[in-house]
């Protein structure tokens, strides 16, 4: 049976690893029913984790920011430096939505994580259509001032969203 604090089921009820069936409970008999405590290989202890499991989701998370960073820079710089790639056009497109994207999540700190995503993929969307209408609307639409224009909106919201957690934090620490 799985706890309601931890849903994978990883840690036992003292938050040692292991599964959360107590060992002195048994579940129904039967070539299904979980083993004993004894039977379960322990976990890998993980000192930032509360009940010191690891989550294989939680490992690689930093792996996979960085692989979208740098996929992102590449369309940038493929986009801005007009080398004629195969990789240019999704790359450049990845740049264009997951830029914009973070930059709105990051002024979005309040929000849950699903909303916090599904809100800034929005803007996202929102912050390219802009920037591709003004260019269009002044004549001046190349790909890689729209490129250009979308990586100082995008820079100018984080900017913002820094000095705005700055100040709080700021006011925060002359109020105690």
């Amino acid at each position: 049976m799985q706890s309601f604090t931890d849903p994978t089921g990883l840690t036992g009820p003292s938050g040692s690893p292991g599964p959360s069936v107590p060992s002195g409970s048994s579940g129904p008999s039967g070539p299904s029913s979980p083993a004993s405590t004894a039977d379960q290989p322990a976990s890998p202890a993980a000192p930032d984790r509360p009940g010191g499991a690891r989550t294989p989701a939680g490992d690689s998370l930093p792996v996979v920011a960085g692989a979208a960073t740098a996929i992102a820079g590449v369309g940038a710089v493929l986009a801005l430096a007009d080398i004629g790639s195969p990789l240019r056009a999704p790359f450049t497109l990845f740049f264009l939505i997951v830029a914009p994207a973070c930059a709105v999540g990051a002024a979005l700190r309040g929000l849950d994580p699903l909303s916090r995503s599904v809100v800034a993929a929005g803007g996202a969307v929102a912050v390219d259509m802009l920037v591709a209408q003004a260019m269009l609307a002044l004549h001046t639409w190349t790909v890689r001032g729209g490129v250009a224009a979308v990586a100082a909106v995008s820079l100018l919201l984080f900017l913002l969203a820094h000095v705005r957690r700055h100040r709080c934090h700021t006011a925060k620490s002359r109020a105690s």
